[in-house]
């Protein structure tokens, strides 16, 4: 097409409006309440999110996805788009998003802004370094284990066994060199050499907190109960047995309040905090979620990857610690992920074929039947992408409606919230008319081992679990030093709902192998580790940063 535009193309093309008059306008914010970060985005400050408390709340409307695969199913474009569809229709809406990792900007995924003509705006801004949150993040986390390895140094009480560090390092971006590495080199004026390792910023305990956290006190008081190792007898040291969670919490002070920013059609939008799904809780902050609540009729807010993942970490550990029920889910699917699903060639994935549209329709299904578990009613997004043919779009509306689920075809990508108004009035039917109350998977007095056995079987469809000798004695201990009750945070490769993630589509009778657990004290959550899944992604053999430059006219290029 000739008139094709980049979605970067698009964003500069936006007609932005300056963030204190948006604040003003459509959420009733004084300028007095806002920390601007430039003309286009700005903080909002915790003493206003309090004097908010009291006003009710609007309606949640969650926005999930199937099974994700290369051909891309455009989660947060439709979260974009959905919202500047509520508002085309005359409803008050916002979206509350979360904030993009550098590591898959620059590695294989590229932006996350959304996409086409239903993005949030500074793209730009958003995809890079924003308003310093995760370089706050990084630092409270680094801060932690540079004040663990001085403890260990200078022997102080309480002694940490070395041998016993729980503690990793993070940093924002992929490096696969960093997994493993041993640190304190060089001699004693270094301190005790150690085998150590690096998680991407994303998946750390200090991410989870602050995207868990109630307020600044709650913030403090969770970073306090982080544990950073054990001593020689097996005893936890916490991060206040160190004195590290008030200059912690000092760096993560401004990150906490969230980001306000703009739709394409400015419409306000929160984007803050950024847990990975396939190896975190992958939802926004429970602060943004529930201010935005307190601004807007109806909120969107996406859950990272597809349901199995992203959806059932919302429901059952943010809704459970934060009292937020969403009234309705939205899954995204499109025509190609479903091809691919069906084990059609990519390449010929423009390639008109229903016998592929119709072998990958039960990866929707089984989400669809997965969300029925924890009673929330759903339709489905079909966001349509120009080499759909009318004949595959009926194939998925047509088995969509047989399993008592409607499918909306989605248009925002080409035509922005008009292209998502039918979507929209879905959404608003089945929010006002819904009287259902959430249901969770598990039960909070459930052992952790039956936490994770249940989300296996009843989420994957596994046939078995099957625990490491290390998880075992991990889970054990979780359990001698009283953190039952926890929730489980499944980490798990994306792209399957087993552990392998060349098995497409749904498969069943397959056995979810726990390799490591890791108790996060502080977040509030058990994180059982399956497969070969890591906390430190590595970059693809092509990585996106190749395409980013300056260009000859200043701007930035290759930002998709």
């Amino acid at each position: 097409m000739t008139d094709y535009k980049s979605d970067l193309e698009i964003a500069r093309l936006a007609d932005k409006q300056k963030i204190t008059n948006l604040a003003k306008e459509r959420l009733s914010i004084d300028s007095d309440s806002l920390i601007p970060y430039g003309h286009y985005k700005a903080k909002l400050d915790s003493d206003y999110i309090k004097s908010n408390e009291s006003k009710p709340e609007g309606k949640l409307i969650l926005v999930t996805a199937m099974t994700p695969t290369t051909a891309g199913e455009g989660k947060t474009t439709t979260s974009v788009g959905l919202t500047d569809g509520l508002n085309h229709i005359g409803k008050n809406a916002m979206v509350a998003l979360r904030e993009p990792s550098l590591g898959p900007c620059f590695g294989m995924k590229g932006g996350a802004a959304g996409g086409g003509y239903a993005q949030v705006v500074p793209m730009e801004d958003i995809n890079l370094h924003f308003t310093g949150d995760f370089h706050a993040i990084t630092s409270a986390h680094m801060l932690l284990s540079a004040m663990v390895d001085n403890h260990i140094y200078w022997n102080l009480e309480p002694n940490i066994d070395s041998r016993r560090v729980s503690w990793r390092r993070v940093v924002d971006m992929n490096d696969r060199a960093l997994r493993t590495i041993t640190s304190s080199l060089g001699g004693i004026a270094n301190g005790f050499s150690r085998e150590d390792g690096f998680d991407i910023t994303v998946a750390s305990e200090v991410m989870a907190i602050l995207c868990l956290s109630k307020d600044f006190d709650d913030l403090t008081n969770r970073l306090g109960k982080i544990i950073v190792g054990y001593t020689r007898d097996l005893k936890p040291i916490f991060c206040n047995d160190i004195k590290a969670d008030g200059a912690m919490a000092v760096l993560l002070k401004d990150a906490l309040q969230p980001n306000l920013v703009q739709t394409l059609e400015n419409n306000p939008a929160f984007i803050h905090g950024g847990p990975f799904a396939n190896i975190a809780h992958g939802c926004n902050t429970v602060i943004a979620t529930k201010t935005a609540l307190k601004l807007a009729d109806y909120v969107v807010t996406e859950a990272g990857f597809g349901a199995d993942l992203g959806a059932e970490k919302f429901l059952n550990i943010k809704c459970r610690k934060s009292g937020l029920s969403p009234s309705c889910a939205v899954v995204v699917a499109t025509v190609r992920a479903l091809k691919l699903h069906g084990n059609v060639d990519p390449k010929k994935l423009s390639e008109e074929n229903l016998k592929a549209v119709e072998d990958g329709l039960p990866n929707l299904i089984r989400h669809l039947e997965n969300l029925a578990k924890f009673g929330l009613p759903t339709v489905v997004a079909l966001n349509r992408f120009p080499t759909d043919t009318e004949d595959e779009i009926k194939k998925v509306i047509e088995v969509c409606n047989s399993f008592n689920v409607e499918a909306i075809l989605a248009e925002h990508w080409a035509k922005g919230g008009e292209g998502a108004a039918n979507l929209a009035e879905k959404v608003v039917n089945i929010v006002e008319n819904n009287k259902d109350k959430l249901k969770f998977l598990y039960e909070d007095n459930d052992s952790p081992q039956k936490k994770i056995e249940i989300i296996s079987k009843e989420i994957y469809r596994a046939s078995n679990v099957s625990f490491s000798q290390q998880a075992f004695k991990k889970l054990n201990e979780i359990s001698s030093m009283g953190y039952d009750r926890f929730p489980v945070c499944m980490a798990k490769t994306q792209y399957s709902f087993s552990t392998d993630p060349s098995q497409k589509c749904a498969p069943i009778d397959h056995e979810i192998n726990i390799r490591e657990v890791r108790l996060s004290a502080g977040a509030e959550f058990i994180v059982a580790i399956a497969g070969d899944v890591m906390t430190m992604p590595g970059l693809p053999k092509k990585p996106a940063a190749y395409e980013v430059k300056i260009g000859d006219d200043g701007k930035i290029q290759g930002l998709f």
